[in-house]
């Protein structure tokens, strides 16, 4: 592994502030894309991504989320959607209730980093109802949104670097 990718691990930071600065389609192109080269269970990219620009629907979006403006602020918000379906046909209903979920996650984790790696802010905005945002994206009844990622830059200070758990309270080494 490059000393980049650590490095863009630890810079990463959680920003919920925004400037208005658009975002090109083709930055937006690029998160998907490395969204899209996450590994998952069978190879089979149980995800989908809806891309809101459009204010009405960032704003009814914020409003089903618990006390996330950022939401409405961020120029583009972008809805994480797992297809359980999908990996169950393979793996059945840990498929279905899991990996799904995993590999959806992993995706999710690679455009949070692609967007590091671009200047972008992020914030991963996981508290949501759930049924409300499927209506609000008008996505089919088989997706299960895991995640809404805002995107932009960010407009707040740069906080000192977060606290982490050392590695050793967090392993155990098995022999």
């Amino acid at each position: 592994m490059t000393e980049e990718i650590f490095e863009c691990m630890r810079e990463s930071k959680t920003v919920r502030n925004f400037r208005q600065d658009p975002i090109t389609d083709e930055s937006l192109a690029k998160l998907i894309e490395a969204a899209c080269w996450a590994p998952s269970a069978g190879n089979l990219q149980p995800w989908f991504f809806y891309v809101v620009k459009n204010e009405k629907v960032k704003q009814r979006l914020a409003a089903v989320c618990t006390d996330q403006p950022q939401v409405a602020e961020a120029p583009v918000a972008i809805v994480v959607m797992a297809d359980p379906a999908k990996s169950n046909e393979k793996y059945g209903e840990r498929g279905a209730q899991l990996y799904c979920l995993q590999d959806t996650a992993a995706a999710a984790e690679n455009l949070l980093l692609a967007a590091e790696s671009m200047g972008l802010a992020t914030c991963w905005v996981g508290s949501f109802d759930e049924p409300q945002v499927q209506k609000l994206v008008e996505a089919p009844p088989r997706l299960r949104a895991v995640a809404i990622i805002c995107v932009g830059y960010s407009d707040q200070q740069i906080s000192s670097p977060k606290e982490r758990l050392r590695v050793a309270e967090v392993t155990k080494i098995i022999h």
